[in-house]
């Protein structure tokens, strides 16, 4: 990463955790140039890159401002989750979201996808061209139940940057995070257990517990830090849960980022109460600020935290290419690997561990962290433009989700359902919870570039969601 980028994220990073409020005066360039060892023309262009993101206002003769615009809707309010285990519900809801097809005619708004259109993953379409067309046998055969050792030897490397030093031996290739999350629930829990989860929770895991026959426990999740720590402790003292899953990185669909001094204590009272951990980490690599976040296995002496994360929203989702690194849980999860898809497809992983030896992953991953964060501020601007007064809004340190809560009573499965017309499709709240809790909140997607369409597609959920609250708010006059 280049100096001035690193210089913009520290601003940036501080800028976001209201260091610089808006209106402040920003640190002159002289300033930061003597306070970094950096010179004059590396600290200017740190400032225009942050110009681009919105995080600056250059005034002439004063200096650098962080913009008044930057004021930020309230937080959405911390989760009050029943902290008793619960059967999953919402599969319908579910199963209507994901079956609309990608590149029709509608506006999917509530979909975990990434932007794909960028030209820094040419390369790796040029390498799966190029294995394609090599008639070898090595990509059409079965390979290795574990994955392929050279893209297994790739992971190594990149899960260093995340402070974890796991050999690629003990790395398992995936399909996608979702067969990695599987494998790992099914590992170590059997029907009929209680598994702990953050709420509002990613909606994949919610259902993977209900086709396993399994129960959550949801636990109140604040919206900057993650998980309550005292409600996770009550409830491993009160339940007899077998697993913790959450997303502490850049969470799905909160945003947050955990500070580490509460990964070390979750993990503390994991190996307390001898539970396992299963971490996503499959946003962790879109963190906006440098270095980006430790995962809670880089703290792992006993091998308790399964490690999940895949290439499906850093890079894209059709690769389905994820992995997982399950320490003391390994042969276990190879067994439900077996059990389940078998070998992971050989074409894309080779592809891939070519990608990331040439060195293509980590520009690319610097161009969409830049594209996302200003997606994020320009996304925010337009819901606090046009959603009804008062709507809450999340501050996501990473990713590309945004969630919005409004007040009590709306519903954003009815909300879905009169943005039809309009070929619009949002994510209902009701889904990342277990037993449909949140129905007044809902998710937004902004990998996308921004656009007029973006904007318009914005404006009218704004509009649609008003009048719901209208009608809500009408007084009933039948007699």
């Amino acid at each position: 990463m280049t100096l001035y980028v690193n210089l913009a994220e520290l601003l940036g990073a501080r800028i976001e955790h209201g260091l610089y409020r808006p209106g402040d005066r920003l640190p002159s360039v002289r300033a930061l140039s003597l306070e970094h060892g950096v010179s004059l023309s590396t600290v200017q262009q740190a400032y225009r890159h942050l110009e681009d993101r919105g995080l600056a206002t250059p005034k002439p003769k004063s200096g650098y401002f962080v913009p008044l615009a930057r004021q930020q809707p309230a937080l959405p309010m911390v989760s009050r989750a029943a902290q008793r285990p619960v059967d999953i519900s919402q599969w319908d809801q579910v199963l209507e979201l994901i079956s609309v097809p990608p590149g029709g005619d509608v506006l999917q708004l509530g979909r975990g996808m990434p932007d794909i259109s960028s030209p820094t993953l040419k390369p790796l379409l040029r390498s799966l061209s190029r294995l394609s067309r090599r008639q070898a046998l090595k990509e059409l055969s079965y390979g290795c139940l574990q994955g392929d050792p050279g893209l297994r030897e790739q992971l190594s490397r990149l899960m260093l940057d995340s402070g974890c030093q796991i050999p690629a031996q003990d790395i398992v290739t995936t399909t996608g995070c979702h067969e990695a999350l599987a494998a790992a629930i099914r590992s170590v829990c059997a029907p009929g257990d209680i598994v702990a989860v953050d709420s509002p929770s990613f909606h994949g895991v919610m259902q993977a517990l209900k086709g396993f026959g399994m129960k959550a426990l949801e636990l109140p999740t604040d919206p900057l830090t993650g998980i309550s720590l005292e409600a996770l402790e009550l409830a491993l003292e009160q339940w007899p849960i077998k697993a913790i899953q959450l997303t502490p990185n850049c969470n799905n669909p909160l945003g947050y980022i955990m500070p580490d001094a509460h990964k070390r204590a979750l993990l503390a009272l994991a190996q307390r109460y001898d539970v396992a951990i299963i971490e996503d980490d499959v946003y962790g690599d879109l963190a906006y600020s440098y270095p980006r976040p430790r995962t809670i296995k880089s703290y792992d002496e006993d091998g308790r935290v399964l490690l999940c994360s895949s290439f499906s929203k850093t890079l894209a989702p059709g690769l389905r290419i994820g992995w997982i690194a399950p320490g003391r849980y390994l042969q276990q999860v190879l067994h439900m690997k077996y059990m389940g898809t078998g070998t992971t497809a050989q074409l894309p992983q080779l592809a891939l561990a070519e990608f990331i030896e040439s060195g293509h992953y980590q520009p690319h991953l610097r161009r969409m962290r830049s594209q996302y964060a200003r997606g994020r501020d320009l996304m925010t601007e337009w819901v606090s433009r046009y959603f009804p007064a008062g709507t809450r809004v999340s501050r996501p340190q990473g990713s590309f989700m945004l969630w919005l809560e409004l007040e009590p009573g709306f519903d954003s499965q009815r909300l879905n359902r009169l943005l039809l017309p309009h070929k619009i499709q949002i994510a209902p709240g009701s889904i990342f919870s277990a037993a449909g809790k949140y129905r007044n909140c809902l998710r937004l997607n902004y990998a996308a570039q921004p656009s007029a369409q973006l904007e318009q597609a914005i404006r009218q959920v704004g509009a649609c969601a008003a009048e719901l609250l209208a009608e809500q708010q009408e007084p009933d006059v039948r007699s």
